[in-house]
């Protein structure tokens, strides 16, 4: 099939399709590729946690390093990839292609230019993340080989966010899901059966994320893809790049935050010891998990409101959103609620010590209430993302993790000890909620205000 019937092919798929079917057909290898990834994180988790307690404690302080690798690649692959989609959605194939190569090989460079600066200053860089003395062997080991694969990690993400916003998620699931199951593979051999211990789990997940990379690039160089990865089609124009970089800010606020919000955290917790460092960790990891649900559901809605907003069809925009919202809290309420009655149990699988679950199971039972408000907050930034709304995005993207949670964790350690450690991320949480639904819900309405107008102009 040739590019020009792949374009109009998948225009017709994503503007004509029943909206629950279509995000419904989105969403599930994206939830699937979202929960195998959180379950090779809770899988380094368990079988660091076998280690001991200052092992367990390093997946939180390196998480910190994850989510900076994940901020620079979700800023360029959501960036690229919400331009791509209106481009297709307007039949634009060699904007496509334009901005896909330009995405692809700076995340490559970005890559590169992270994974040597870290290198270079390692032990210092994780004492940064909140590592303590104890946890900072564990902690350079582990770091270390994933940072030598810091540039296919963010090249993959890029890829990975291409794909999705093509409408190829079953393509993105396919490099994911491989890559993360060889992880919980190997992640045994390595640590336990090689006797690397921590490192081991290091180099489970950079050879895990290679494999990923190649099957994900596999994808483009066979041409199962609309746009394609030629570096002569990188762009010479800064505009366009700095139109990838906003576009994608949002991506960046969010998991850029995570990091820093991980680091204070950790750092918080530090002053408790390694078991509180643990304690956290296990839970951050735990929620990690479930909260994929919601923004697998999310990744799901954002081509189709791409897609939809570019070939001006605003009422489908809307209804996916508000679908989308719906969707999400079901699939929460249910997973939240198998969750509560088995939260000690499920503390003690990562790390049977009475310490880490005494810090764990109070933040846990507080963060399962606040997440069932998370299917309004992620909409509503996707929303925004998609449809290349960057300002409002990016505040939204920020409120989580920045705006509310970085004041509550300098403020409420020192007020409430431990119990403000527990409590920062569901207040943060809820006060997030509240902020957007004023953003949200009168712009829904206004989509479909825009459908009539664009109706009777017609």
């Amino acid at each position: 099939m040739s590019s020009t019937d792949q374009s109009t092919a998948q225009f017709r798929k994503m503007t004509e399709t029943p909206i629950p079917k279509l995000i419904l057909g989105l969403a599930a290898p994206t939830i699937l590729s979202m929960l195998i990834t959180s379950i090779y994180n809770l899988a380094d988790t368990f079988f660091v946690g076998q280690i001991s307690t200052s092992a367990s404690g390093a997946v939180g302080v390196v998480s910190s390093l994850m989510a900076i690798i994940q901020a620079l690649g979700f800023m360029l692959g959501h960036g690229a990839g919400s331009i791509i989609s209106r481009s297709l959605g307007s039949q634009n194939t060699e904007a496509a292609t334009r901005f896909a190569s330009t995405s692809f090989f700076t995340a490559l460079a970005f890559g590169t230019v992270l994974a040597v600066c870290s290198l270079s200053t390692l032990p210092g860089f994780m004492m940064l993340l909140g590592s303590t003395e104890t946890i900072l062997p564990h902690a350079c080991a582990y770091a270390r080989p994933i940072l030598i694969a810091a540039p296919l990690m963010m090249s993959s993400l890029v890829m990975n966010n291409i794909l999705r916003y093509e409408g190829k998620a079953n393509f993105a699931m396919i490099g994911l899901v491989t890559g993360g199951v060889l992880n919980m593979v190997l992640d045994p051999v390595f640590i336990f059966g090689f006797g690397l211990g921590t490192a081991g789990a290091g180099y489970a997940t950079a050879l895990s994320q290679g494999v990923s990379f190649c099957i994900l690039l596999s994808m483009f160089l066979r041409g199962r893809t609309v746009s394609r990865f030629k570096l002569s089609a990188f762009t010479r124009s800064p505009e366009e790049f700095g139109t990838i970089l906003f576009t994608g800010l949002p991506s960046f606020g969010r998991q850029g935050l995570n990091s820093i919000g991980g680091m204070l955290l950790n750092i918080a917790a530090r002053s408790y010891g390694d078991a509180a460092v643990a304690g956290m960790s296990i839970v951050s990891r735990i929620f990690m998990f479930i909260l994929s649900v919601a923004i697998g559901t999310g990744q799901g809605f954002q081509p189709v409101a791409a897609f939809n907003y570019g070939a001006r069809k605003f009422r489908r925009v809307a209804q996916a959103c508000i679908f989308t919202m719906i969707t999400s809290f079901c699939f929460l309420v249910v997973i939240v609620s198998v969750c509560w009655f088995n939260g000690e149990t499920l503390i003690r699988l990562f790390r049977d010590d009475p310490e880490v679950t005494a810090v764990a199971l109070p933040a846990f039972h507080y963060q399962c209430l606040a997440i069932l408000l998370q299917p309004v907050i992620v909409a509503g930034n996707m929303l925004f993302q998609s449809i290349g709304k960057s300002g409002r995005a990016t505040f939204l993207a920020c409120c989580r993790q920045g705006v509310f949670f970085i004041p509550l964790i300098l403020t409420l350690p020192r007020m409430l000890g431990l119990v403000g450690i527990e409590i920062c991320q569901p207040i943060a949480d809820v006060l997030t909620f509240c902020v957007s639904v004023p953003f949200l819900f009168p712009f829904l309405r206004k989509l479909s205000k825009m459908e009539e107008t664009e109706t009777a102009d017609a």
